[in-house]
């Protein structure tokens, strides 16, 4: 009967469970709509890609916030990314985003990452930083 009752909790538990660890998704934003929030100081772009992946080449409206430093255990988030405004994040094929996303949501920001990487950013319209 012990067992049943086991089998049955396992069984019907991942269904009960809240769906606070919803699979974090890319935003549904348009390219436009990005492109003037940022633009009008409505939102903020960051890149989450690595230090030398930036120096090769970035959006000049972005700010750098590598994956790997928001990883870290006990991490502290730089305090230029607001609380009060959606943060766009990117790097170079929208997967390194989303994992930022899940971070940065967990902290209360409003994030919205992109599927476009930074290649496709450019030929957006995003300008390039010189």
């Amino acid at each position: 009967m012990r067992h049943l009752l086991i089998l049955l909790i396992l069984l019907v538990l991942p269904f009960t469970l809240p769906l606070a660890a919803e699979e974090m998704k890319h935003t549904t934003d348009s390219v436009e709509q990005v492109k003037t929030s940022v633009a009008d100081g409505k939102a903020v772009i960051v890149d989450v890609r690595e230090q030398a992946e930036w120096d090769n080449g970035h959006l000049k409206a972005a700010q750098l916030v590598p994956l790997s430093l928001l990883s870290k255990d006990g991490a502290e988030i730089p305090g230029t990314l607001p609380k009060d405004k959606p943060i766009y994040l990117h790097c170079r094929s929208g997967a390194r985003s989303l994992k930022a996303a899940e971070i940065l949501k967990a902290k209360g920001y409003d994030v919205r990452p992109l599927q476009a990487g930074y290649g496709q950013l450019v030929k957006d319209g995003f300008e390039k930083a010189e």
